[in-house]
């Protein structure tokens, strides 16, 4: 196998949310009052653990893109005929070892992002949550863990927590601990954005999916019903945000649940809740075309408002 098919495998262009997401979870920390050091210092360990970490998660995340692929094979028949599994450019026994060693360059570098002052267990919360994200991979595609793929509502649930929750609480734990109600409150946002965001591509593949066995929303209730179900995540999470951004923790009362730049979160939210509508007009105002492009707007809307939802908030927690 070339490295160009090795790199097509992975499929690039979904590697950069999740490195975007572990940094912006960093910075997020940084900035935040949870950040242990009261001097907020920028170190080269902190900027190490930065840049190990964000370049595991695109690694774990081009694992689960090639494990899709193998496990795949009879939906991308039909779906994406010009995948390297079914034109021959890769084999089966390569694509697995790539899959591998993939899971192992992403999981084992993770065991040493340790930030002092964390002691005992709490000194590897963030492989713990990479750990998470990889069995979660394994839940998604392998019948032999339950394939989620195939189960409805089931696949978003198991995309949504790791790629948008625990993604973000783990770039959290590069700088400050996860026992604490920010990073999660954070990560829910995502996770509910990208719970409705992710059934975007499955229009598309609703023939293929009809065939290998996969009850996703369009096959299940069709294109109409299944926009309607995922619209609201496309605005819901966002419109909370204005209100998040100055509600007391309720933990600590005396100060805010979210600390960063109150002004900037809640402007943050009303920007992507705008954007989600426009989404959601782009969904709804022909339903039918989603099945017949490949790659339609909203799929693209819905990657550019998650990488632009990381950056606002990485920027809301600087400033």
């Amino acid at each position: 196998m070339t490295l160009r098919t090795a790199v097509r495998l992975t499929r690039p262009f979904t590697l950069l949310p999740p490195l975007l997401g572990i940094l912006s979870g960093a910075v997020c920390a940084w900035g935040s009052a949870h950040n242990p050091d009261p001097a907020h210092a920028v170190t080269w360990g902190l900027v190490g653990f930065a840049i190990l970490a964000s370049v595991a998660a695109a690694l774990l995340n081009g694992a689960n893109n090639t494990l899709n692929q193998l496990t795949d094979l009879e939906v991308d028949r039909i779906n994406k005929p010009d995948r390297p599994l079914i034109t021959g450019e890769a084999n089966a026994r390569e694509a697995w070892t790539l899959t591998w060693v993939l899971y192992g360059l992403a999981l084992l570098p993770t065991w040493f992002i340790v930030v002092p002052p964390w002691r005992g267990p709490a000194a590897h919360q963030c492989f713990w949550l990479f750990f998470a994200g990889f069995v979660s991979t394994l839940v998604y595609s392998l019948p032999s863990f339950g394939r989620t793929k195939a189960r409805g509502l089931l696949a978003n649930l198991t995309i949504a927590i790791p790629r948008g929750c625990l993604l973000k609480v783990a770039g959290w734990t590069i700088v400050a601990s996860a026992a604490s109600l920010e990073p999660w409150v954070i990560g829910g946002l995502f996770g509910l954005f990208i719970f409705g965001a992710s059934s975007t591509k499955d229009f598309s593949d609703a023939e293929g999916d009809r065939a290998g066995g996969c009850r996703t929303l369009p096959v299940v209730y069709g294109n109409r019903k299944a926009v309607a179900i995922i619209s609201p995540f496309f605005v819901l999470p966002w419109l909370l945000l204005p209100f998040l951004a100055y509600a007391k923790d309720p933990l600590d009362p005396a100060r805010r649940l979210l600390t960063g730049n109150a002004p900037l979160l809640a402007a943050l939210g009303v920007l992507l809740a705008a954007w989600g509508a426009y989404t959601v007009w782009l969904l709804a105002r022909n339903p039918d075309e989603l099945a017949t492009t490949e790659n339609h707007p909203s799929w693209t809307h819905m990657y550019l408002m998650m990488m632009a939802a990381q950056v606002g908030f990485a920027l809301a927690y600087v400033f």
